[in-house]
């Protein structure tokens, strides 16, 4: 029988097809391990030519004897005993009313050799004369999944008809082969027979998949002339294409004159009303199918009327379409339960997404999934884990599901694990897979991990595609690997879309301190047209603006988002309060903040962090108090700044914060963590209360981190406790580092000590693990372009006249009384040598550049990428008094506005 089976053969075009256009369609990503092969694009299916299977025709047999009737088996290896048959006929008949048999029972127990047993005796008793048993060999292949076998019995057929025609268009279209459906389709039409309404709603099928809208219009106007148009049927299959195609008007036309609409008419122009954003008028139309044609309403309808809830936050009226589907008796209906959990997970809290999932008496695969990407969502990624775990059936989207979760969670490592097992196992990759490992690679930042994820994609062939390829570009620029991605960005295909590209290059060359190379390529890229400043596109580069500080270039996306009708987007607004407080300007972000037509929670954050960056933490209590008023439920960022703004208050507030720390859990049901305990104790830290700050640490439900000790460190520091400061210093000597930063701290306690041996093992071991100390560096903006420095840097073109400049304003400022502290050396050389890293530190350089170029009276405005150091301080203070000037500058720790020889920070940051 396998003989019977082989492909080798291929079945001519007929002269009738016209000739079709190539199509661009990108290649399949849905890929197996562990030998994945790329699918071929459609583009290439519709070129090639269409494949049959040969079937090798033995020599004409006589029919064997019949069966007896209570042992009838399709074959026999010995004749049984019996009266002949009435005629050959007969027997015929009766073996193919058996194959029909034969063929519903292979796709009921979904077994494709049973099909293929039954296609074997159909050209063994050359049946191709059969049309009717030659179309339920399609539709059983084609339900089976083996489109290419359908299409085999289809080009065997000697005389096919319009069901032989309009199975295989339909097959084909839902295989996401359009073109070639599309060439079958008019083959059809050239064979003289006419297409039924199915024959329609296959290729419209096709149609909707390649988003055909030309070839649509043409259908369109085949139908109206062939007086199908009145088919309820072919109508909503016209109403989606149109849908598809976002040409809603034309949908919502093709409905008003439609003589007769059904339920799935009535969904089509709901679902067509919400993808375009028209939520009101989706709920218009959801009232008016029973007042006008008398339709309740299906598990369809409300699925979609959930979607729009969940896109516009709606929870009241989701909480209406929940009410409405248990009134008609449709709590228990899986795809309303299904589209319920999605809904509270972006609308309700977790209890509401538990509480409907412990009462859906059935469950699916999609369910199951639903609830890991609820606890996900939640931030309780053990029970998305324990759930993926015990759930019955795993598929590709679970999977997905997990590691996107994981990621979000910042458990990179545990993504990584996920995906090696499903390498292991064979398991299908998608775009998805591959995007999202990339993702967690690049949040662990590691140089040779994201070298063998990218080597094991391209030896697999999995990066022809624009989706993987963007994800390995932006996991390499978070991995400091630029060259690599600037060689990855010069290869991007022409035909690709460039604008996401753009994009995360240019975020790339901010986030690695290449901030002149980020503003140069987003001009050059408006210039050219190759970017695109639509919502994502504005949100980085606005965030590039805020990071660089960059506030002129900032008002001119601001201009843009006006112009451009960008404004009411959410995230775009919440991005422009981001930029302006960053940049100095907090009128400006609050100015944002109070004409958006909405907020989220992120608004409120973003205005409540703003304050506190610039250490105003009355004003950032002021909006969070807004925030609470305003019935708006916090999440754990909320909580976080509201306990940090206790920080900067002008009077001590912390009793008061003391008590906000004891009702998180109460009143939000928000549990304490790490970074929680870590602000708390900051601010006790920073108001003197050192050792209640202690006790706070020793009376943790769970082990402190660097974050936590650090915390306590910098109020030792700030109140010059020397013996405390000694317990904080062994504490963190004993932990393990885990991250650059704690590496950098551990060795700066060494160095700080006297005790270089050991801060060079750690140096040396955070160089073995791949961690590198991130370099200080201060910037200024001069004539839109950004000018960086780092500790004794000469690279300036002016470098000579910077250096005398400095030169002279240091010993303007020792005239003044600023006394050098080399304390803040952590090198093992001489003290001449300290005095010459002290003096050229990046923000000393920064400011002598900022004072040589700006006009008198202008303030300076320096960005800084880590903490002020206590000298620079110091030196800056006197700067402002010997300079008359303003300076103006931001580091990690927030704002510093030096005037007259005092820093609003009043000496603790």
């Amino acid at each position: 029988m396998a003989a019977l089976i082989q492909p080798s053969a291929t079945l001519p075009s007929p002269p009738l097809l016209p000739k079709l256009p190539s199509s661009s369609s990108p290649p399949s990503s849905s890929l197996s391990l562990p030998k994945p092969k790329p699918l071929h694009s459609a583009a290439a299916a519709a070129s090639a030519s269409f494949t049959q299977f040969p079937l090798p025709r033995p020599p004409p047999s006589p029919l064997p004897p019949p069966c007896r009737p209570e042992s009838r088996r399709l074959f026999a290896s010995e004749p049984f005993d019996g009266p002949p048959p009435p005629d050959a006929a007969a027997a015929v008949g009766s073996l193919t009313d058996d194959c029909f048999d034969l063929l519903r029972f292979s796709v009921g127990c979904g077994d494709v050799d049973l099909a293929r047993a039954v296609h074997a005796v159909f050209l063994r008793l050359e049946l191709e004369e059969n049309p009717s048993l030659g179309n339920a060999l399609i539709v059983a292949y084609l339900k089976l999944g083996r489109t290419s076998d359908a299409y085999g019995v289809f080009g065997g057929l000697s005389r096919p008809n319009v069901v032989s025609y309009t199975a295989v268009v339909s097959g084909l279209a839902k295989a996401d082969r359009g073109l070639e459906a599309v060439e079958v389709f008019f083959r059809l039409m050239g064979s003289g027979i006419h297409p039924n309404e199915y024959s329609f709603v296959a290729i419209l099928t096709a149609c909707i998949r390649m988003t055909e809208l030309e070839l649509g219009l043409q259908v369109h106007a085949l139908v109206a002339k062939t007086g199908y148009l009145e088919s309820t049927f072919v109508s909503n299959a016209l109403m989606g294409m149109y849908n598809k195609c976002e040409c809603l008007d034309s949908a919502l036309a093709l409905f008003d004159e439609m003589p007769k609409r059904d339920v799935a008419s009535w969904n089509t122009v709901v679902s067509g009303l919400v993808k375009a954003q028209m939520y009101e008028r989706a709920f218009e139309s959801f009232r008016q199918m029973d007042q006008i044609d008398g339709f309740r309403v299906d598990h369809m309808t409300l699925s979609v009327l959930l979607t729009a809830c969940t896109d516009t936050g709606s929870l009241i009226r989701g909480k209406e379409i929940h009410a409405h589907a248990i009134r008609i008796g449709m709590e228990t209906d899986l795809s309303v339960n299904n589209a319920l959990i999605g809904f509270y997970i972006k609308c309700g809290t977790i209890d509401d997404v538990e509480a409907l999932f412990e009462k859906m008496a059935t469950r699916d695969v999609i369910t199951w999934t639903e609830m890991i990407r609820a606890y996900a969502e939640f931030g309780l990624i053990d029970l998305a884990m324990e759930i993926f775990h015990i759930m019955p059936e795993k598929n590709c989207v679970s999977r997905n599901a997990l590691l996107a979760g994981l990621c979000e969670n910042g458990q990179a490592f545990e993504v990584l694990d996920l995906f090696i097992s499903m390498v292991e196992e064979g398991l299908e990759l998608t775009d998805y897979t591959l995007t999202t490992v990339a993702k967690a690679c690049g949040l662990l930042g590691q140089g040779k991990l994201s070298k063998q994820l990218q080597g094991f994609i391209i030896k697999f062939g999995l990066l022809a595609n624009a989706c993987v390829e963007a994800a390995l570009l932006d996991m390499c620029t978070r991995c400091g690997r630029m060259v690599a991605a600037g060689k990855m960005f010069k290869r991007w295909p022409f035909e690709w879309d460039s604008s996401i590209i753009c994009t995360s290059m240019i975020c790339g060359y901010a986030r690695n301190g290449l901030p002149d190379e980020a503003i140069s390529l987003f001009c050059c890229c408006k210039a050219e047209g190759s970017i695109i400043l639509d919502e994502i596109a504005s949100i980085s580069i606005l965030g590039v603006c805020g990071t660089l500080g960059s506030d002129r270039m900032g008002e001119q996306i601001h201009c843009h988002v006006l112009k451009s009708g960008l404004f009411s987007d959410l995230e775009v607004a919440n991005a422009l309060i981001s930029m302006y407080s960053k940049c100095w300007n907090m009128d400006a972000a609050k100015k944002v903040f109070n004409i958006m037509p909405a907020h989220d929670i992120v608004s409120w954050n973003g205005l409540i962090s703003g304050f506190i960056i610039h250490r105003r933490g009355d004003d950032a209590l002021t909006v969070w108090s807004n925030l609470h008023n305003a019935g708006i439920k916090p999440d754990k960022i909320s909580i976080l700044l509201a306990i940090s703004a206790y920080k900067y208050t002008k009077m001590c507030l912390v009793d008061e914060c003391c008590r906000f720390f004891s009702s998180m859990q109460t009143e939000f049901d928000i549990e304490p963590s790490q970074e929680h305990y870590a602000s708390l104790v900051g601010v006790l830290g920073f108001w003197g209360f050192l050792e209640l700050a202690e006790k706070t640490i020793s009376n943790m439900p769970f082990e402190p981190e660097a974050s936590v000790w650090r915390a306590l460190l910098d109020g030792c520091r700030i109140h010059s406790d020397a013996i405390l400061g000694k317990r904080v210093i062994k504490h963190l000597l004993l932990m393990e580092p885990r991250d650059p930063s704690t590496y950098v701290l551990v060795a700066n306690l060494y160095s700080a000590s006297g005790r270089w041996h050991c801060s060079e093992t750690v140096r040396k071991e955070m160089r073995v693990k791949g961690f590198q100390k991130q370099p200080s560096r201060s910037w200024v903006i001069h004539q839109n372009k950004t000018i960086s420095f780092y500790t004794r840097d000469k690279s300036h073109s002016q470098a000579k006249d910077i250096y005398s400049g400095l030169e002279i304003l240091i010993s303007e400022c020792q005239k003044a009384g600023y006394e050098p502290d080399t304390s803040f050396v952590l090198h093992e050389v001489g003290e001449h040598q300290k005095l010459d890293f002290l003096f050229y530190h990046s923000a000393k350089l920064a400011a002598a550049f900022g004072l040589l170029m700006n006009r008198p009276g202008k303030p300076i405005k320096i960005v800084k990428n880590i903490s002020l150091c206590g000298d620079c301080h110091q030196f800056l203070k006197y700067t402002s008094a010997v300079t008359n000037r303003q300076i103006l500058l931001r580091d990690a720790s927030g704002f510093h506005y030096f005037s007259n020889g005092h820093c609003s920070c009043n000496d603790r940051w």
